[in-house]
């Protein structure tokens, strides 16, 4: 649910303080928890370090980015991959013909020549 009009957007005042009135080259990455914090003009051009539970993941705050949520940008959870052993048996197939497909294109290509 998006936050009211009249409120406002919800940007961190400490964050803000961080970055008003400074350049991004002398800043760095700005380490920061706060992934309810919404992007504000302000901030384009900085890297932030948002936290995802485990590590800071570097992000570079683009124009297109502005009116986002800074933790949309760093996700908490990695996606491994659905299936198990039939899974990777079919990868394996598939890889098998690629490069079996790949020996035959090489092998009427040499005997083209």
């Amino acid at each position: 649910m998006s936050r009211s009009i009249k409120k406002g957007p919800y940007v961190d005042l400490r964050l803000l303080k961080k970055v008003v009135g400074k350049k991004p080259e002398d800043v760095g990455v700005i380490k920061t928890w706060v992934r309810r914090s919404q992007i504000s003009p302000e901030m384009v051009g900085f890297t932030f370090g948002v936290y995802n539970g485990r590590v800071h993941i570097d992000v570079f705050i683009s124009e297109d980015m502005v009116g986002h949520r800074l933790g949309e940008f760093s996700p908490t959870r990695k996606f491994v991959r659905h299936g198990g052993k039939m899974q990777k048996e079919i990868e394996l197939k598939k890889k098998e013909a690629e490069i079996s497909a790949a020996k035959a294109a090489k092998a009427t290509g040499e005997s083209k020549k």
